[in-house]
């Protein structure tokens, strides 16, 4: 032992004397690293001074004269652009009014003229000053667009030309239009007589653009939910995302169709006919206390292919600044109007081939938005009927045989024979004509329908700014009493339509769980305490600060619910006719479906299984 000790003690000794050297040796070359990075560092500087120093010269009377200022850029021209005065130019159409500033030639900020802001004001997409986009090449040095003053070559009521010369021959050229009647932006880059200028080896053209967006909606927490950054793989059912309230940043190395920095209504969509080969994105929200009343700032960091080399180049870009209206993005065939959430594959099915067309109808004859919620709920509570109406009569069914059921429970209270009591209420529930499974799958086909109504109505721009009653915004929450401070969990405020919503939910629920069997059973009571109590407060803390709209369809679709089980149970569900029905068949073995047979096939393998567990632990 003591030999193995003083072995590892020199081992060790040697190993922390290499380990020792080996670090002594790292830190020379950090330091000689660092001393070089400094010698680098305090020449760029002295450089840079020089650069930005003003030659002087001391005069007779001792003034001093200043001369000349070193250029930053080799090209004189490119000297001259940097130096410029920038100009705004807009363009505008019956849609939008979109200003471009001549500093770097890039959008300045759009204006869509038929949208107010919640507080009545103009309705910029993104403000002056609150956009950037840079376009990087090399032409015998960095060239970043946005340093430069283009000079504007031509302007009409609908398109700008702005141009970027280079003293040895050649200008980069930005050329933006519109059209009568769409939100879109057409952009066209070009590189014309810059082959001698730009090395043939460059093959990257790389993009940055990055925008402010401002709040527009009465709820913050609404709108940054619906808020998010955008981007489309060609050939993908729908594009992927980042953002909904929460601030991220993905790198991409893929090909991109189009990005977007979707706001909760409007959009800035960037699309490369020719697509982006690769991208780096970042949303970052502001608090709801911003002073500035930011909601987003969005930047896509983008690269795409470039060939150089000919005499002229175009490179073409595509822009939209509008709303998220679903049939104005589907007009455009690029896939735009998959951003809009309206579910998954199936909900989204219904929601595009029924709710909209439906709300789009009713829409040309009907100005009141509380009265077209109101028939549309009424219209799918007639389709959905036939199916409802199994779910509603097995219920009062149910409530007619509870007598019966709770006998049962009486017969077998002990948890060994549950068995027993559930094939007995199998049994009657033959007997009296009732499936087990009928409350419960006409209930699964109606979930689709509210999911859909859930993803719609937040994200339905038909609905925002619709009064109703005392709600100002049906797109937002109705503020029926403010508190002026923050409460957790609840807000600043009550929503009125969100509490009728939850108070409809609870009589609803005391409804249907009155007919329900089981009532000594704890699991069944657990259940319903949840059904009755949990699930209308949850939902009132959850739709709170959701559209108002929402939380009024749900009101009316249990109200008509209701209507609905009370007409149903009142003159085409009849108890005598069932107690009836039991007595005659009372005694009587009733025929066994075949569900009903496998149950009991189950019920009997999993007796003779608890036998032999029981053999087995008594021979032990």
């Amino acid at each position: 032992m003591g030999l193995l000790l003083f072995g590892f003690t020199f081992y060790q000794n040697k190993q922390y004397q290499k380990q020792a050297a080996y670090q002594a040796q790292l830190d020379s070359i950090a330091a000689v690293e660092q001393f070089r990075a400094d010698s680098i560092a305090a020449v760029e500087a002295a450089a840079l001074r020089q650069a930005t120093s003003q030659d002087s010269t001391l005069l007779a009377d001792g003034s001093v004269s200043v001369l000349s200022q070193q250029a930053v850029y080799k090209d004189s021209l490119l000297e001259a652009a940097h130096n410029g005065e920038a100009q705004i130019i807009t363009l505008s159409n019956d849609k939008f009014e979109v200003a471009f500033t001549t500093k770097g030639a890039q959008p300045w900020s759009a204006r869509l003229k038929d949208y107010k802001t919640y507080g009545g004001e103009d309705l910029y997409l993104f403000k002056p000053e609150s956009s950037l986009l840079s376009l990087q090449v090399y032409a015998g040095e960095m060239v970043n667009t946005s340093e430069f003053n283009f000079n504007v070559a031509e302007k009409t009521d609908t398109s700008v030309v702005m141009r970027l010369p280079f003293a040895g021959g050649g200008y980069i050229e930005q050329k933006y239009s519109i059209r009568e009647g769409e939100y879109i932006v057409d952009n066209a880059l070009s590189f014309v007589g810059m082959e001698n200028i730009i090395p043939k080896n460059v093959f990257n053209l790389d993009i940055d653009y990055s925008m402010t967006i401002p709040r527009m909606e009465k709820g913050y927490k609404n709108e940054s939910q619906y808020s998010k950054l955008n981007y489309y793989f060609s050939g993908e059912k729908k594009p992927s995302d980042l953002g909904r309230s929460r601030s991220s940043s993905k790198r991409v190395d893929n090909k991109i169709a189009w990005f977007a920095f979707q706001q909760q209504f409007f959009s800035a969509i960037f699309r490369a006919p020719n697509e982006y080969t690769s991208a780096d994105f970042d949303i970052k929200f502001f608090p709801e206390d911003d002073e500035s009343h930011n909601l987003m700032t969005c930047q896509a960091k983008v690269r795409t292919d470039f060939q150089p080399g000919q005499h002229e180049t175009v490179v073409p870009f595509q822009f939209y600044f509008g709303p998220n209206h679903y049939k104005t993005l589907k007009s455009y065939d690029q896939k735009f109007e998959r951003m809009i959430p309206l579910g998954g594959s199936v909900v989204g099915i219904f929601t595009k081939y029924v709710i909209i067309p439906t709300f789009d109808l009713l829409r040309k004859s009907i100005s009141n938005f509380g009265i077209i919620i109101l028939i549309m709920t009424i219209l799918i509570k007639l389709v959905v009927l036939p199916f409802a109406y199994k779910s509603y009569s097995s219920s009062a069914k149910m409530q007619a045989i509870k007598p019966e059921i709770d006998k049962l429970n009486a017969k077998y209270p002990k948890q060994e024979d549950a068995m027993k009591k559930q094939q007995a209420q199998m049994d009657l529930y033959k007997r009296a004509g009732i499936s087990p499974m009928g409350g419960c799958l006409p209930m699964l086909l109606q979930f689709p329908i509210l999911w859909a109504m859930f993803r719609f109505f937040p994200a339905s721009i038909e609905l925002r700014q619709q009064p109703f009653l005392w709600a100002d915004d049906l797109s937002a929450y109705d503020s029926f009493i403010n508190f002026g401070t923050r409460i957790p969990l609840l807000g600043d405020h009550i929503s009125l339509f969100a509490l009728l919503m939850a108070i409809s939910m609870f009589f609803y629920s005391k409804l249907t769980t009155a007919s329900q069997p089981g009532s000594d059973d704890p699991q069944m009571a657990s259940m319903r305490f949840m059904s009755v109590w949990m699930m209308p407060i949850m939902m009132y803390f959850i739709c709170n600060s959701l559209s108002s709209g929402l939380s009024y369809y749900y009101l009316l679709s249990n109200l008509i619910t209701m209507l609905e089980t009370w007409v149903i149970k009142k003159w085409f569900v009849h108890p005598e006719e069932i107690q009836a029905r039991l007595k005659a068949t009372e005694g009587k073995k009733a025929p066994k479906s075949k569900w009903q047979q496998r149950l009991e096939e189950a019920q009997r393998m999993q007796a003779q299984m608890q036998k032999e567990q029981a053999k087995k632990n008594g021979k032990r």
